[in-house]
């Protein structure tokens, strides 16, 4: 089971707390978000955790998808 995340116009930690909680529920976890400060901190957390991670930009957002 997936779980998409929309988390455009919070500010850290919020988007790092709502998707470490995420992917602790399951395995694939979208996340949008629209700053960057958000956008590193949520792959950095990924990484550390040894998840895969892709991120594209479009239009001012960025959308992280995070395998386990």
């Amino acid at each position: 089971m997936d779980r998409k995340l929309d988390l455009r116009g919070l500010s850290c930690p919020i988007p790092l707390i709502k998707t470490r909680d995420a992917l602790a529920e399951v395995a694939v976890v979208t996340v949008v978000v629209d700053e960057p400060a958000p956008r590193e901190n949520i792959i950095k957390f990924a990484k550390s955790q040894n998840c895969q991670v892709d991120c594209t930009a479009s239009g001012g957002e960025y959308t992280i998808v995070i395998r386990k």
